[in-house]
């Protein structure tokens, strides 16, 4: 399928913007670039019932989150929640680049959801990410009663880097005799650092995820090659997935870590996991939060919501 013609007009946006390419520019640079971008992007975030940042203990530190309502809500109702980890490489993006998102899944799902603003790499390399992903959901689990939601009806998400985070909470879920987790929300989610799929060539110079911003990434997270096949970093490599929690991934055709998302919903496949895969074939990476721009987008989000709807019913 051709590339989809909203992603045509992002791509000239892009070049009349005239910004140097992502991998060049300085993490602080890249944070403050995709702030930018997202305010262009991003659709009108609707209205919540309830929206309250909040902290937990971290491994060094609090760490901040946001709790979103939506207005279909009773004030005192314990509700079914998704715990939400941003993407952007695990280098850029926090709180404020994927509120909409938050607000988009909540609203059209009747879930509460909770965004977890991570440690970001090069000041804080992985693992911290992981460690601080996963902190957030135990203590989110813990102390469910005092943040409004039912502790028996979670699950974990999260887009690219976040859903990379998503997948890997759910083994050390898995393994750590919890928490309970229900389902798994994986939009185009990084799995592997091998780059040896052939979206990585196919895909290579296609905005906004080029091979190279990938590389960057992978670089500024991992500290050069240490830890790149360690399964925290690279699910794909976990020795088992059996008895995970049914997942929903979601991949898109022109994104260089489309086929890291097929083959990771086929290894949970071949482990006995129920899998929904949603394939978007004239999609970029990183179209879920561009709905302003890219129409189908919204139809994405609704997807996802209806999926997130129907697994914690």
């Amino acid at each position: 399928m051709p590339l989809d013609p909203d992603c045509l007009r992002l791509h000239e946006l892009y070049q009349l913007a005239g910004r140097p390419p992502l991998e060049t520019l300085s993490p602080t640079e890249a944070r403050e670039a995709m702030k930018a971008g997202r305010a262009i992007l991003q659709p009108d975030p609707p209205l919540m019932g309830e929206l309250r940042d909040l902290k937990c203990p971290g491994p060094l530190g609090d760490i901040a989150l946001r709790l979103y309502r939506p207005p279909s809500a009773k004030p005192a109702e314990k509700l079914p929640a998704l715990v939400f980890y941003h993407g952007g490489g695990w280098v850029i993006g926090d709180l404020d680049t994927h509120d909409t998102l938050c607000r988009e899944l909540s609203v059209q799902s009747g879930a509460a959801v909770i965004a977890v603003d991570y440690r970001l790499a090069p000041e804080h390399r992985f693992p911290a990410a992981v460690d601080d992903s996963f902190a957030a959901l135990q203590w989110i689990a813990q102390n469910a009663a005092a943040v409004g939601i039912d502790a028996s009806q979670m699950a974990v998400g999260g887009d690219s880097a976040g859903g990379n985070l998503a997948t890997v909470v759910a083994l050390l879920a898995r393994d750590s005799g919890g928490p309970a987790i229900r389902f798994q929300l994986l939009v185009y989610p990084a799995t592997d650092a091998s780059f040896t799929q052939v979206s990585h060539t196919e895909n290579a110079g296609v905005l906004p995820l080029t091979k190279p911003v990938m590389e960057w990434f992978w670089r500024q997270y991992l500290d050069g090659r240490d830890g790149m096949t360690d399964w925290r970093a690279s699910p794909l490599n976990a020795a088992s997935l059996i008895n995970l929690p049914p997942a929903y991934v979601m991949t898109a055709g022109y994104d260089v870590l489309r086929d890291e998302g097929l083959d990771y919903a086929d290894k949970l496949e071949s482990a006995g996991v129920p899998v929904a895969r949603r394939h978007y074939p004239g999609q970029v990476h990183g179209f879920l939060t561009m709905g302003k721009l890219i129409r189908e987008a919204n139809v994405a989000v609704a997807d996802a919501a209806a999926a997130l709807k129907a697994a914690l019913r």
